[in-house]
């Protein structure tokens, strides 16, 4: 039990995240966590939380949080803690996170991040976009004190920085796959009818990764391994990496989702799977659009929504499923959308069975993202793996993540 887990959001990508160490980890670690709720309440108040619920152990040797907890606060409520190896995983960063209105942002959230760099030993981020956002608006941000402003921040967090790319493990999907897509990638990566080089290769685009800790001496000693720069390798050396390595497809736990189509608009999964999977209904059907984020209006939904009801102005044959997972405060659009939308829709909501999730990835054409804020986009490169020919703007992370390689359209821009 040498690794402390700690998540202050336990929910979405930090879920996955925290999960995928712990299940690697195994007995080595402790996992503590606050639910996926609230998050402004829990990037205030986590630390004094978790100061009176993480556990006192000896045996622990790294201490590895996402940025949502202060670890400032953390560190100096636990003596005990301070002195563990500090590993900071940013998801997102608050000094580059998009608000409705330039008023509403409030300054103790980067200021927490920036406390929270100061302390920590090892600072990862899971793109370069997220590390240079961060890193070169904290002068900026702290103009924002009206006097006595602190100095040279950035060059005192640099040094502890590093990117270490978000590790997906994926599962083997080829009997989700339509005939078309399995020829496609029989005829790109070798890919055979049982699905057997689809597992062991992956697709084009896909990095070679390494597990963010491992259980020997060595690892133990750093908290980290190497981060690989972009995602373009399709050869793996070694045992398979997080980012590649097939998974078992089974029903994943409810989220804290409290999307009330969840249940009703599984009724909208409507094609013919068998038709599918021979390849009979692509010839005629329309295309099938996938938006698989989360309903915020950073993903800006209004963009998304006001193209397609142009379409359907203009009678335009499509389909869409929209996934993804909505919290408490869902934006009107949704349900305006999906009124508007009619019988174009073919699935309404967030699917907490993986199996079904990656079902309807492999079902549609096309994956887009109208993000008016994104750090890695795990929906879109798990869309991507399902061969979904991904539309997304021309910044943010998305030009790192898909660097303009054959079959990858980046739009100018998100508001296009």
């Amino acid at each position: 039990m040498s690794v402390l887990l700690i998540e202050a959001f336990y929910g979405g990508s930090h879920k996955q995240l925290m999960d995928l160490l712990q299940e690697e980890l195994r007995e080595d670690c402790v996992l503590c966590t606050l639910p996926a709720k609230k998050w402004h309440w829990k990037a205030r108040t986590a630390a004094l939380y978790f100061m009176q619920t993480v556990p006192a152990s000896t045996n622990y040797r790294i201490l590895f949080a996402s940025s949502v907890l202060n670890l400032a606060e953390l560190a100096a409520l636990r003596p005990d803690l301070a002195k563990l190896k500090k590993v900071l995983y940013f998801h997102e960063n608050q000094l580059a996170y998009p608000v409705q209105k330039c008023q509403e942002r409030d300054f103790q959230y980067g200021y927490n991040q920036v406390l929270s760099c100061l302390v920590a030993d090892v600072v990862v981020f899971n793109s370069a976009f997220n590390m240079e956002s961060f890193l070169t608006s904290i002068g900026k941000f702290m103009k924002l004190i009206p006097d006595h402003r602190p100095k040279d921040l950035e060059k005192i967090i640099r040094p502890k920085c590093q990117v270490l790319y978000f590790p997906v493990r994926f599962p083997d999907v080829s009997r989700f796959m339509p005939e078309h897509k399995l020829a496609h990638l029989e005829k790109v990566i070798g890919v055979k009818s049982n699905g057997d080089a689809y597992r062991s290769e992956g697709l084009p685009g896909q990095q070679k990764s390494r597990a963010l800790m491992k259980t020997s001496d060595a690892r133990r000693e750093s908290g980290l391994c190497e981060a690989q720069p972009g995602l373009c390798t399709t050869q793996h050396e070694g045992p398979p990496s997080p980012l590649t390595a097939p998974a078992s497809l089974g029903t994943s736990e409810a989220s804290e989702s409290t999307n009330p189509c969840q249940e009703e608009d599984k009724q909208h999964l409507t094609f013919n799977l068998c038709n599918i999977a021979s390849g009979r209904d692509y010839q005629q059907r329309p295309l099938h659009v996938a938006w698989p984020h989360r309903w915020e209006h950073d993903k800006d939904p209004e963009t998304f929504f006001k193209v397609l009801l142009k379409l359907k102005e203009k009678d335009l044959p499509f389909h869409v499923s929209v996934l993804g997972e909505a919290f408490t405060e869902i934006p009107d659009i949704f349900a305006e959308a999906k009124k508007a939308l009619g019988s174009s829709v073919l699935h309404w909501g967030y699917l907490p069975s993986k199996e079904d999730y990656f079902q309807a990835l492999c079902m549609a054409d096309v994956v887009i993202s109208t993000a008016k804020h994104e750090f890695f986009g795990v929906a879109m490169v798990e869309a991507v793996y399902c061969g979904c020919y991904p539309l997304c703007p021309k910044a943010l992370v998305y030009p790192e993540i898909f660097p303009g390689r054959d079959g990858w359209l980046l739009l100018g821009s998100a508001r296009r």
